[in-house]
């Protein structure tokens, strides 16, 4: 073996043991087939009009993509039905002016899964999730951006909650 060869063999096996691992694979019950998603209305006090149906379309495409469920409108196996309870935007960082210049906005959801096929796995929880951005007001054209960003965590964690068991 080359000297060059001694040196990059063993990071080679250290990179690959560090690697990410995804968990796509749900453990979903085989004889679970469809699901329904309720509309997650927004009773945070501070409304963004949008939000709700953002989160609920985010919410249908997570399942769509990362299951074999089909999705129905009701009497389905297992039904998602909530509400969005907090956005805000709050100082996370003081820069040298004592001002903010950097915010959290974050995003607030109550969520019910209801499986009728087994009982054991249906929860009530609350998931938060929040994105920071520079600044203390976050930008209409930035808003939808972080928003869909803090939507697709929020939706990773209620499908891991509901389908893998975390």
């Amino acid at each position: 073996m080359t000297r060059k060869a001694l040196v990059l063999l063993p990071l080679f096996f250290l990179f690959q043991s560090c690697g990410f691992y995804k968990f796509n694979q749900a453990s979903i019950p085989a004889n679970m087939k469809t699901v329904s998603v309720q509309f997650f209305e927004n009773n945070a006090p501070l409304v963004v009009s949008y939000l709700s149906q953002q989160f609920t379309d985010a919410l249908k495409e997570r399942i769509r993509s990362q299951s074999r469920l089909s999705l129905i409108r009701e009497n389905a196996d297992g039904n998602f039905e909530g509400r969005i309870t907090g956005y805000a935007i709050s100082p996370v960082a003081v820069g040298a002016n004592e001002m903010a210049n950097k915010s959290r906005v974050t995003i607030t959801v109550s969520v019910k899964f209801t499986n009728l096929l087994d009982e054991k796995l249906s929860f009530e929880q609350s998931f938060s999730q929040f994105e920071e951005i520079n600044g203390t007001t976050i930008q209409t054209g930035q808003e939808a951006a972080v928003i869909r960003n803090i939507n697709a965590k929020l939706t990773e964690d209620i499908f891991n909650r509901a389908f893998a068991n975390w």
